[in-house]
């Protein structure tokens, strides 16, 4: 890659230099914002859309991230993509989702038409244009690079990009066994938030703000999962010393509140298991390691054989669960999230839209039977971040996003101080902006990438530079 002024990252500005300090301008400077759109999101692997939304031959969807549009289509030969736009003058072809198997992809200005493959069908008065400017190789629809995992399309604008699972790293291995692929939609939701994108990933980077900002999961989180200290008056209503017993009756009402506050992540008949499960168990050992195992083993076997009995995907959670530890919050940079915890997951993207706002969406995933006919979900019109129907935990979520876009404003507040032991993933990340901003080498940024891709609560490392 040639040299550029911006290689070195002492020249990408508000840098960070101590990886515990997060200059605030970051959040809202337009000439890092500006930075960004240029030299970062042309040179990434997103989350375009999930699979479902394009199940038959034909169907297309756009996905947009500022300025840059792609249509993602299935084919006969699988799936592809290509830049949005009419090669006579430049007209988007394609707004939201449709299926162009028999009309094709078509221009709203002139009529001119490409089928899926991406070749030209149709010219409206072919006579009055120069033949030379009507090659049918020059015609063809721009290609846009397209992989596809876990479910999804992602697409990256980056012809000379390392392929997408070199730059995932080990959560491969931790999802790859739970069939993410198979996971299809509940509910997707979608908000405009009045924060920039990093601000509204970073609060689900870190399970540190559970205490103030959802104290009714707080509540009954056991006292053995203190990873953020032992001391202070707000620490889980349970001792030490807890019974077995009293400790797996917290976790059903964990699972509980989980699935409520959440609207998913946790499916309603996972919560009547867990339930079922602790009244068919009886008195539990009184070791609390010896009985969360025996909850956690029985009810792990249980929704696996509901899920076989009721014709689901499924796989050995209890095996899955001993050889493959995962997070309850798993990150793939630059901005998507999946969030497992038994048979469904979670899962967040978020897009920037302005120096100050983003787009943030949320799916609740589970798997159905596999007969079950379901029609393809479609991109929600977005809302408020205050939309009082979203599930409480995001809505507590994004009460207080707001908030810290405004306090990053004020005189005086240079930089965020992060914990480098629990909010590690939040320096890993920026720092891995930077690295892409001063346009390190290629290889260098994939194996940043790769290390950077991991679950909440990560320390801080070292990404290579």
């Amino acid at each position: 890659m040639a040299e550029s002024d911006f290689r070195a990252l002492d020249r990408v500005p508000f840098c960070v230099t101590e990886p515990t300090r997060i200059p605030a301008q970051r959040y809202y400077d337009p000439e890092f914002f500006a930075l960004e759109n240029e030299r970062l999101w042309p040179h990434v692997w997103q989350m375009a859309c999930r699979l479902e939304e394009i199940p038959e031959v034909g169907d297309w969807v756009e996905y947009t991230v500022l300025q840059r549009s792609v249509v993602i289509v299935r084919t006969g030969e699988g799936i592809k993509a290509y830049h949005n736009a009419c090669r006579h003058r430049g007209v988007k072809l394609a707004n939201g989702s449709g299926n162009c198997a028999h009309r094709g992809l078509t221009c709203p200005f002139h009529g001119w038409r490409w089928n899926m493959d991406g070749e030209n069908t149709f010219v409206f008065g072919r006579d009055i244009f120069r033949e030379a400017d009507l090659d049918p190789e020059d015609l063809r629809l721009v290609s846009c690079r397209v992989e596809t995992w876990g479910g999804c399309a992602f697409i990256n604008f980056d012809d000379d990009a390392a392929p997408l699972v070199e730059t995932l790293g080990e959560v491969t291995a931790r999802l790859d066994s739970r069939l993410k692929g198979e996971l299809k939609v509940d509910w997707w939701h979608s908000a405009v938030l009045p924060v920039n994108w990093k601000l509204a990933m970073e609060a689900f980077m870190e399970g540190y703000h559970v205490m103030a900002t959802h104290p009714q999961l707080h509540a009954v989180s056991p006292a053995e999962n203190r990873m953020y200290g032992v001391d202070g008056p707000d620490m889980p209503p349970m001792s030490p010393s807890a019974s077995g017993q009293a400790y797996v009756e917290m976790m059903v009402k964990h699972i509980a509140n989980l699935h409520e506050g959440m609207g998913g992540m946790i499916t309603p008949w996972e919560v009547s298991l867990a339930e079922e499960v602790y009244a068919d168990l009886g008195e539990l050992p009184q070791e609390v390691p010896a009985a969360a195992a025996l909850f956690y083993t029985t009810l792990r076997s249980r929704i696996q054989a509901y899920a076989k009995e009721t014709g689901r995907p499924h796989f050995d959670l209890v095996e899955t669960a001993a050889k493959v530890p995962f997070k309850a919050v798993e990150y793939i940079f630059p901005n998507y999230f999946l969030l497992p915890m038994f048979s469904g997951m979670s899962s967040y993207r978020v897009r920037p839209l302005t120096e100050e706002t983003c787009l943030f969406e949320i799916w609740s995933l589970s798997h159905y039977p596999q007969d079950e006919e379901r029609s393809a979900p479609v991109a929600p019109k977005p809302t408020t971040h205050d939309d009082p129907t979203y599930p409480e935990i995001p809505r507590q979520d994004y009460a207080n996003l707001p908030q810290q876009q405004l306090g990053l404003h004020a005189q005086g507040f240079e930089f965020m101080r992060l914990s480098p032991k629990i909010e590690g993933m939040i320096s890993n990340y920026q720092r891995l902006i930077d690295g892409f901003l001063a346009r390190r080498d290629p290889e260098d940024l994939t194996k940043a990438t790769a290390l950077t891709c991991s679950g909440f609560d990560a320390p801080l490392i070292d990404i290579g530079f």
